[in-house]
Parts: C-alpha cells; structure tokens; sequence
C-alpha cells in the first residue's frame, strides 16, 4: 500500500472503486481525515487519456456542487502515474450493503432516503449536471441518517471536455433509464428514471427489470412492466404505486419533469404514514446476503423461473402513467385542480367513493404506440389535501307529506 499522495498522509485502505482504489488518509496541514479516490494511469495513451479525463471530470463536477446531500470534494491532484480525489470522509454504509441485510427498509425510511436523493439530484440538474449512474453503491447513509450521492465520475455536463461516444453506454444496466439503453441522448429525467428503479427495489427487495444477462435486462427496461410494489410488499401505499409509475414511465414526456417534483410527492406520501422507530443499521454487519423474492401471498421465490415469469407479467391497469398521474392529483390536490387535470388529459377523473377502479386495460401494442400524454402541472400534485367524498342530503319531503295525509284525514272524520 503506498503511503503518501501529494500532501496526504495515507494511512488505511477502504476498499475497491468504480476506477481505482480508495484510502483513508490525513491531510496534514489542517489535521483532517479524509477520503481519497484515486486512478492508476499506466495504461496505454488512448485509455490514459480518457479515464484521466472521465477521473477530472468527476472531480470538476463534484467539486461545483455544494449541497448537503451531495458528497463534499476538497482537493484534486497527480503524483506519478496516479490521479487522485480528496473528499470528505463519510461514517456511514453504502445503501447497497444496507439492502443486502436481508430485510426490507421500511417504507417510511425508504421515502426519506429517496427524498433526500431526489433533492440532491435536483440540485445537481440545477447546475447542468446529470449523474449518469444513480444506483445503491453510489448513496451512502450516514449514522443520523442522513445521504450522500457520491461518484460522479460518468457525470455529463454541459461544458465538458469529456464526451461520450455515439451509442456508448454508461451506467448499471439494472438502474439505465430506456434512452441510455437506446444511446440517446439524456437529461435529468433520466436519473429520475434510475431513483425510480432503485425505490422499486428498496421497497420490493428486487429491481422491476432483471434477467439472466445484460441483453435481457436492456429489453425489460424498454418493454416490460413490472408488477406494483404493493403485490409484493403489502406495506406500500397506494398513493406510492402512482409516484413510481410517474418516475418509471418509459416516455420522457410521461415522466416527472424535475427530481423536485418527485421529492415533493415522496415527502407528501410519506408525511401520510406513521414514522417506524427502529434507525437503520448504518454500521458494517459484515456478512451481506441479499433479501428473498416474496410475493403478494407471502410465498418466496426460490426458482429462476417463477421470478422470471413474476418480473415479466403486466401491472394491474391501475398502474398506468396516465391514469398514476390522475389519481396521484386526486390525493393530493383540490377538486378544482383535479377537474383541470381531467381536461387537460381527456380522462374522467377518479370517484371518490371507489378511489380503486381501474380503467380498462390496454393492449401491450397499444401501450407501446400510445402518444404520450402532456406533462401535468407540477404545482397539481404537490399539496397534500385529500378530497372528501360528496355526502348528498337526506331528504324529509316524504315523512312532511306523510303528517299532511294523516292531518286530512282526522279532519275529515270529525266532519262526518
């Protein structure tokens, strides 16, 4: 292990990175322990060159950004043939060790993870800054619960040197949005995509698009539609299902706009259930092992091909972007905004009285060929103020007129 990086004290290794290895070591000159990420750049002129630019592109992105959800970058150097990052040193885990405990977050804890996520993104985009690889591995959890985005290291700016091939493609497949998949070209609404698929997972103990190889996985992501999170974890509310239809869509236009946006409707769903007392376990357990398949029936998947055919079948009809987007504003905004909506998307608006009837279900062809829908008002879907059902009054015409005929005839019997 080497000892020394430009002024920094090495002192212990952390561990395996993306690009190279990470150490914890001190900077002397202010007493401060720091993380450090480095790139060995003895390769061959074509590769040096590009993973030294993709090494200070990180560091050019992370460092412009200044937000606390967001992993704080100190100090950039070169010694030798090795590049290195200065970062601040998380005490924490990274959110993928905490899903491979073996049981599911609670959702109350999963929305405030993905809020704070969904914030800093925004904050990033704000800067023209697109991750490019929102994935568990890359979100760590500190011990008051807080979360860091680290590793833009494939980051896409606006003014970056470094840019992407045609038809290259960067990120985990699990976690691409569709136009990665394609080779197209991306915008924010892309890491809303991936900070969809990584709630899903959270929230299920399995992502919504799996298979046996890359290939297969790049195929679900464009076609296949995953089954609503509450089948498979009852403690998901309704209102959640809409939310990550509206993350997942595979239309660009179908999706959330902004990641404030979806931070918004996260907090809103989340200041609807009971907050869960037991903390996440933010300290190394050592042994990881990945939480079982289950189904909406308690039963877990063990063979290859039950949770194939499970991750392949169709959503409920309910689990549509249109019809999410509806129903989602029928939770959270006010009727006048609702029947707005309605107009807006030529669609009849969710009844009170049955907030869970679905509309029919539409053909996997037409579903592909559909002309997306425009985009909501974002300011539709971000106050939670439930609607209350209609109460008609009760009539007292037929007990008045009932006294009437009873009065006429006592009158007429003293007459006779």
């Amino acid at each position: 292990m080497i000892s020394q990086l430009g002024r920094y004290e090495v002192t212990d290794e952390l561990g395996q990175g993306a690009m190279g290895v990470v150490y914890r070591a001190r900077d002397p000159l202010i007493d401060r322990v720091v993380a450090i990420k480095t790139i060995n750049l003895s390769l061959a002129k074509e590769e040096k060159d590009e993973y030294e630019g993709r090494f200070y592109q990180e560091a050019r992105a992370a460092g412009r950004l200044n937000h606390p959800n967001i992993v704080t970058i100190y100090d950039v150097g070169k010694s030798g043939d090795i590049a290195y990052i200065a970062m601040e040193m998380l005490q924490g885990r990274e959110l993928r060790d905490i899903m491979n405990d073996g049981t599911l977050i609670p959702v109350d804890q999963v929305l405030d993870i993905a809020a704070q996520v969904a914030l800093g993104l925004n904050y990033a985009h704000e800067h023209d800054i697109v991750h490019r690889d929102v994935k568990p591995s890359n979100i760590m959890v500190i011990r008051d619960g807080h979360v860091k985005i680290t590793d833009f290291g494939i980051a896409r700016m606006a003014s970056a040197a470094v840019r992407t091939q045609t038809g290259m493609v960067l990120g985990s497949p699990k976690y691409m949005s569709p136009e990665q998949v394609m080779g197209r070209t991306i915008d924010a609404r892309s890491d809303i995509f991936s900070l969809g698929v990584m709630i899903y997972e959270m929230l299920t103990g399995q992502p919504p698009f799996n298979g046996d190889n890359v290939n297969t996985i790049m195929y679900q992501t464009l076609n296949g539609t995953p089954l609503p999170p509450n089948e498979i974890n009852p403690a998901v509310p309704e209102m959640l299902n809409f939310i990550l239809v509206k993350a997942l869509a595979k239309s660009l236009d179908d999706r959330y706009q902004s990641a404030k946006e979806l931070a918004d409707d996260l907090r809103a769903c989340r200041d609807t259930l009971p907050r869960t007392p037991k903390k996440l376990n933010t300290t190394s357990t050592g042994e990881k092992r990945l939480p079982p398949t289950v189904s909406a029936t308690g039963r877990i998947w063990t063979d290859e091909e039950s949770f194939k055919t499970a991750s392949q079948a169709r959503m409920s009809p309910a689990f549509d972007s249109t019809a999410a987007t509806m129903r989602l504003a029928a939770l959270t905004s006010s009727e006048e905004d609702v029947d707005e909506l309605s107009k807006t998307l030529k669609i009849s608006r969710p009844s009170p009285e049955s907030p869970k009837s679905e509309p029919p279900k539409p053909s996997p062809a037409k579903a592909v060929l559909a002309k997306p829908s425009p985009a909501p008002n974002p300011k539709l879907i971000t106050t939670p103020r439930p609607m209350q059902p209609m109460v008609k009054p009760k009539s007292h015409a037929p007990m008045i007129v009932m006294i009437i005929v009873i009065l006429l005839g006592i009158a007429a019997f003293k007459l006779l």
